[in-house]
């Protein structure tokens, strides 16, 4: 920037001698403190001074633009640099916020904020600030030369059309918030319509209701592109005012100075400056301008972005390895109570209630009665009030990720990564850390090795986006694999058998079961017989306990 300042100058500066030089040489050569200098470097005539000159400004001005081009190229590659850290640690932030904040919001906000407002804050805030800066820094240096050549230049151009840009701000920045909120609003629902419309497809091709979809979708996109188109008309339109204004200030000033002057051709090289003055403060006044109204057009998207910053990472974030805590005993449950905000309805009610290691529950009740909330809680997902404590130790904020890694959970919807079968069994470990035997050990006793040794690929088959190229079943049976895989001495199975055929169901659950005496098993079950061989059934009723017992007490007696 300072650079690129000094440039200006110089190239402002050299204009002054060059005019001269072509217009009155004498004048020139004969200043004070330059003759001196022509002396030395050997011009003894005013007429050998339009060459040097010449080339002197030429150079100037080639400098000029040579460090414009390298402050483009810094500043660009410094902005979207810093645009990957943003990108990287809005991704990484948005990952460690608690479950119940990921939950309550919708994953376009996600997916919006650190793919699109991201890309924006970039290109729309951070750019702008360093061409603000730059921009200013510039200014500053060419307004001072001018001012030391010709003030009066100086202060027409800097009070009158510094002027004109600060007085455009002022009444187009409530437009500018306005078009912000409609840009940050409609952009997460312009990616909430697209993964609506792309993750319902079955249902959208057989329903015919594309239609609908791209309804949706325009209703969102329209105002979207309108308030962007907003945001680049206030961004521009000054500058064609400013430079007819330009052209007019010239024309009266060149008047004015021949008019008062009585050799016009004295004028000469002061028009110049002026007139380069404009021409290099003229782009730099619309810069700062339109890099202005750009930052007040992006408030609200940097506003999401740094929402997700001001979070912070929990205290576990930055270990390489969680330190586990001891599990031998018992999962206690005292007086948990859990409502999903202040003034919502609580969803678990005074629940008591103790797991002993090796037990295998089975967890019933009507739907919307607080099982999977339940199971959330003793996952540590959720933190409620009350005490949940494993053996003797109360599980807190600050220490359950302790406790998840003792967890392995099966839910009914199962999560698949569009990349090969072995590595969604072993999701989440480096494929070079995979331990092959063991992935297949894991798809037999979930009884899906069968079938995937029966597809060309095998192991290395690609499941698709969201598992879509397998049956539900299969997708269930991967998820259950994964479980085992982790080698965690509690299993949580949500609705994890629902899509599998009562014999497949029955033999999957054997296979569970019988894996380990000491390894816990919650198990929340579309059909009671999945429960058959639980140690014990919990009923839960409008969120509390309503009574416990044996499969025979709970389910044969009743019926």
């Amino acid at each position: 920037m300072l650079g690129v300042s000094l440039a200006e100058i110089i190239s402002i500066g050299a204009i002054l001698p060059f005019l001269g030089a072509l217009t009155s040489p004498e004048t020139v050569f004969n200043q004070e403190i330059l003759n001196p200098i022509f002396l030395k470097m050997g011009f003894l005539n005013p007429n050998e001074l339009l060459f040097p000159m010449t080339v002197f400004f030429i150079s100037s001005v080639i400098l000029a633009g040579l460090m414009r081009l390298i402050l483009l190229w810094t500043q660009t590659h410094f902005a979207y640099s810093v645009g990957a850290d943003l990108s990287i640690l809005v991704y990484r932030y948005a990952l460690y916020l608690p479950y119940i904040e990921q939950v309550s919001k919708n994953s376009s906000e996600f997916i919006s904020t650190i793919s699109h407002k991201t890309h924006l804050v970039v290109t729309q805030v951070l750019m702008p600030t360093l061409l603000i800066f730059s921009s200013t820094i510039i200014l500053l240096a060419i307004f001072a030369t001018v001012l030391f050549i010709e003030p009066l230049a100086a202060l027409i151009i800097i009070c009158g059309f510094g002027g004109i840009y600060s007085f455009v701000l002022l009444i187009t920045k409530k437009k500018l918030f306005k078009d912000s909120e409609s840009i940050n609003i409609k952009s997460n629902l312009l990616i909430k319509s697209l993964q609506e419309g792309f993750g319902g497809i079955r249902d959208v091709l057989i329903d015919g209701t594309q239609e609908i979809y791209c309804k949706v979708f325009r209703g969102y996109d329209l105002p979207l592109r309108k308030a962007q188109a907003g945001l680049v008309i206030i961004g521009q339109t000054p500058r064609f005012i400013v430079e007819a204004l330009g052209i007019t200030t010239l024309a009266l000033f060149a008047f004015f100075l021949s008019s008062n002057i009585d050799n016009l051709t004295s004028a000469i090289p002061i028009l110049g400056v002026f007139a380069l003055a404009a021409q290099r403060l003229l782009p730099i006044l619309q810069q700062i301008y339109s890099s202005w109204s750009s930052i007040f057009g992006c408030s609200a998207l940097l506003r999401d972005m740094l929402y997700y910053l001001d979070q912070g990472l929990p205290n576990y974030a930055n270990l390489t390895k969680i330190k586990s805590i001891k599990f031998q005993h018992t999962i206690k449950l005292e007086k948990i109570n859990f409502s999903y905000s202040e003034q919502g309805p609580l969803i678990i009610k005074d629940f008591d209630y103790e797991i002993k290691k090796g037990s295998k529950i089975g967890i019933i009740g009507a739907t919307g009665s607080g099982k999977s909330t339940l199971i959330d809680i003793i996952m540590g997902l959720l933190h409620p009030k009350g005490n949940f404590y494993i053996d003797d130790k109360k599980i807190t904020n600050e220490n359950y990720r302790s406790w998840q890694s003792h967890i392995a959970h099966v839910p009914q919807n199962i999560f698949l990564s569009d990349t090969t079968i072995l590595e969604n069994i072993a999701f989440g470990i480096p494929r070079d850390k995979i331990d092959y035997e063991l992935v297949y050990d894991c798809a037999k006793k979930a009884k899906i090795s069968d079938s995937i040794n029966s597809w060309k690929n095998k192991y290395e088959t690609i499941v698709g986006e969201r598992g879509v190229r397998l049956s539900g079943g299969q997708r269930q049976r991967i998820g259950i694999a994964r479980a085992l895989y982790k080698k965690t001495d509690v299993i949580v199975l949500d609705e994890a058998t629902s899509a599998l055929d009562d014999k497949t169901e029955s033999a999957v659950m054997n296979e569970i079961m019988g894996i380990d005496n000491d390894i816990t098993i919650l198990i929340i079950a579309h059909r009671l017989s999945t429960l058959k061989n639980c140690s014990q059934l919990i009923e839960i009723a409008d969120g509390r306990l309503n009574r416990f017992g044996s499969y025979k007490d709970i389910v044969i007696n009743d019926a």
